[in-house]
């Protein structure tokens, strides 16, 4: 038998599971963002209208997705930064040669990655909780008033931040833990023979080798922070005033909720379309930079 054909006979299994679980709803979603399929149609197929680009049009012109969209941006803008500076400075401690118990550090920091983001986000809701929450506790400890964290517009997503960073960057942590002790230890040695500080060090070797792995964590964040849900689920419900409904939280609304499926499928594509283009602007970035 041929390599390839082999090769093709050995993938046939996982590409079926592909086709059949992944493939094919999507290509069904895609249909159904072009019609008006709601509760009508799902009770009696004969309601089913096929509008063309009637959702996108619709909601290209809804001042909530655009405010959806806005929250999402927030949350990416701050949220992603955020979480690749904390996995990487955790990683370089955990990468020191004076760190000490690396292997208890490293799964107690990637704990909450495996931990339900939903169990987590009600813990979080009951530490924030302006009554009798610890963040309000320690705050009045030292003569602050309480803050209505999850209550508040302008408190709450930053609250939803800096728990989905909290949450999430042990992840990129252990990735970029790998590709600094990947990292071939002569280096660093004629560094420190030739006088470079830590600084320098950091900055001409472990930074620029990191450079791929930097770019692959950023492109995961990213696309991982753009599909915000769970948290606001749990902690807002998209409250206050709708300060905290992302693109996928006002997707489960419109389908799940109002059962506008057509639109919800739209709404889904869109995010697709910029995730993609996110992900493509982030792969040109180092080739604009001359990396």
């Amino acid at each position: 038998m041929k390599p390839a054909r082999a090769a093709w006979l050995f993938l046939a299994p996982a590409l079926l599971v592909l086709g059949v679980f992944f493939l094919l709803p999507v290509l069904g979603a895609l249909g159904l963002s072009f019609t008006d399929y709601d509760l009508y149609a799902l009770a009696d197929l004969h309601r089913l209208r096929f509008v063309a680009l009637g959702n996108y049009w619709a909601l290209l012109h809804r001042p909530a997705f655009w405010a959806a969209l806005g929250h999402t941006f927030y949350f990416v803008a701050v949220g992603v930064p955020l979480s690749l500076a904390a996995s990487l400075g955790a990683a370089l401690l955990l990468a020191s040669p004076l760190a000490r118990c690396r292997a208890f550090f490293r799964t107690a920091l990637f704990a909450p990655v495996v931990t339900t983001a939903v169990a987590m986000a009600v813990v979080w809701r009951y530490l924030f909780n302006t009554q009798y929450g610890w963040a309000n506790h320690v705050l009045g400890a030292i003569g602050i008033h309480p803050v209505d964290w999850l209550g508040d517009p302008h408190w709450a997503m930053p609250t939803i931040i800096l728990f989905a960073v909290w949450k999430n960057f042990g992840y990129n942590m252990i990735i970029l833990l790998a590709g600094l002790q990947a990292i071939p230890r002569e280096l660093y040695e004629a560094a420190r023979l030739d006088g470079a500080s830590a600084w320098r060090q950091f900055r001409h070797i472990s930074l620029p080798l990191l450079g791929p792995t930097l770019l692959m964590v950023t492109i995961l964040t990213v696309s991982g922070y753009f599909q915000l849900f769970a948290e606001p689920y749990v902690m807002t419900e998209g409250g206050p005033l709708e300060s905290t409904t992302s693109v996928l939280y006002l997707m489960y609304e419109d389908g799940f909720k109002w059962w506008n499926l057509g639109t919800a499928a739209a709404e889904a594509f869109l995010l697709f379309l910029v995730m993609f283009a996110a992900t493509l602007a982030l792969l040109r970035w180092p080739r604009r930079s001359g990396a």
